[in-house]
């Protein structure tokens, strides 16, 4: 790693009479203030000056450690009180004519715009990066964040996806399945669904509302009533400060429906897109555009992060701990792009969101719990074939946070089905997963606890659509296929709507 600034100090006069002060202190400060903090020989250091009228001219270098824009800011302060003690010369403010910083990596990137940035060039294992920053932006650090960014995206070229970071945890043992359809295909030549209005979306009959009711029934009678849930009702629309705090805003771009608010309400406002409606009978997309704000936020994607506001800032007493809640409330939702296929990947889908907070002792015991409890139903109420299996989620790849997951405890759970209609050797699907996050929330939020001890948190959500394939495609539609405990659970089934 390496940092090359290039830049000038700006003073109130002529600073040549001082020549000799200044060389006295960047003398000085590459044996002193430029060292503190780093390795031997691993800090910054002025390795070329002059002044020229009211310019101090300096190029510096350095590593990881005393990164040069730190250097400048330390050698200011000093600089600015020897020029107004000793020659009433004021400090302006810093020029920057060039500023680079070479990164090994393995390969190139893909073309890329970050802001701040001229360009990335790549040579000999070497990115290069000109950055076009100010001294503001020095100041707030943003080289920083910088490379913090490519560092990310670097780890993001070996990430290589899920696959590389699973590994099978539990197993169950092949089942006969008495079904070998699309589930999808079949509840809707029953009548049991039909495609919304939107896309990736259902409408559920009579039929498969039941059957989502009874995996609700499921939930609540045999893990979140047993275990001490308490039910919360969770936003559905989050506004960018949410995601900032739960690092979401990283990354969520691609995959969220965004809300954009109207300018205003007033009528008059919006009569032109009225009477062109009533004209014309088509939704002017194009003139709407013009009359909404930017976006505000998102329509819920992961439905634990608003859930955090609640507790944001607060300090809760330790005996309240662990707090275990979830939500039902409403859907989320997700833009699949490509990726949407039948019920199982959809635009909006229906949740049950569980979390809890805790010690980091406490959160682990509660997801050991939740495993328990969910092995007991897909076990012996649903009779699934399935397995779960660790992996490290896209969250923590993406924040850098690979490693620390391994060693810190943190990771996700994945549940799988296979899908019989996709062959023996097929596709499983995740239907379940349970998730313990660390700190990240409770520190993005500013969350304490009384006795000053760490929190974490967990979360798994309940994707009934998940549920709902991953059963029907081993299962069938035939209640006489169906295990008798989960028959219990739906009762009869109801009849359809009828259509002519």
């Amino acid at each position: 790693m390496k940092f090359r600034l290039e830049c000038a100090i700006r003073t109130s006069a002529d600073a040549t009479p001082a020549k000799d002060a200044i060389a006295e202190l960047i003398d000085e400060s590459n044996r002193t203030i430029f060292t503190k903090g780093a390795p031997e020989g691993q800090g910054a250091k002025v390795v070329d000056w002059s002044v020229e009228g009211e310019r101090v001219n300096l190029t510096l270098e350095s590593g990881r450690h005393v990164r040069v824009h730190d250097a400048v800011m330390r050698l200011k302060k000093p600089l600015g009180a020897k020029l107004g003690k000793d020659f009433r010369i004021g400090i302006r403010g810093t020029d920057v004519s060039s500023f680079t910083i070479e990164m090994p990596s393995e390969k190139p990137l893909a073309e890329v715009k970050i802001p701040y940035v001229r360009s990335v060039t790549y040579d000999a294992g070497i990115l290069r990066l000109d950055l076009d920053v100010d001294d503001s932006a020095m100041s707030n650090r943003v080289p920083d964040r910088i490379l913090s960014l490519m560092e990310e995206k670097i780890e993001q070229q070996s990430y290589g996806g899920k696959a590389e970071h699973w590994h099978v945890l539990w197993q169950s043992e092949k089942k006969e399945h008495k079904f070998s359809e699309d589930p999808t295909q079949a509840m809707v030549d029953a009548g049991w669904i039909k495609r919304g209005a939107s896309r990736g979306q259902w409408i559920h009959g009579p039929q498969s509302t039941r059957m989502f009711r009874a995996f609700e029934k499921i939930v609540f009678e045999e893990l979140l009533e047993p275990l001490g849930y308490r039910e919360m009702i969770f936003p559905k629309l989050v506004p960018w400060e949410v995601w900032q705090k739960s690092g979401h805003a990283k990354g969520v771009y691609p995959e969220i429906y965004y809300v954009c608010p109207p300018k205003t309400r007033d009528p008059k406002f919006w009569e032109e897109v009225i009477d062109h409606y009533k004209v014309t009978l088509e939704v002017p997309t194009s003139l709407i555009k013009e009359k909404i704000g930017d976006p505000i936020g998102g329509m819920c994607y992961a439905q634990c992060p608003p859930f955090w506001t609640y507790l944001q800032g607060e300090t809760i007493p330790t005996d309240e701990f662990p707090i275990k809640v979830f939500d039902r409330s409403g859907t989320s939702h997700r833009y699949e792009s490509g990726g949407i296929h039948g019920m199982e990947r959809v635009d909006e889908f229906h949740r049950i969101e569980i979390v809890w907070v805790g010690t980091k002792d406490q959160v682990i015991r509660v997801a050991s719990e939740l495993h328990d409890r969910y092995m007991h139903i897909f076990n012996e109420i649903l009779e699934l074939e399935w397995r779960k299996a660790w992996v490290t989620p896209w969250f923590m790849a993406q924040e850098g946070l690979t490693g620390v997951a391994k060693q810190s405890e943190a990771g996700t759970t994945d549940y799988e089905a296979p899908l019989p209609y996709r062959g023996p050797d097929g596709e499983w699907l995740e239907f379940q997963n349970v998730s313990v996050n660390g700190n990240k929330y409770p520190a993005g939020f500013n969350v304490k606890c009384q006795s000053g001890e760490e929190l974490w948190s967990g979360c798994s959500g309940v994707g009934l659509e998940r549920w709902a394939s991953a059963f029907f495609a081993q299962k069938g539609l035939d209640p006489a296929n169906w295990p008798e405990e989960f028959r219990k659970r739906v009762g009869e089934v109801p009849k359809g709507i009828r259509f002519l």
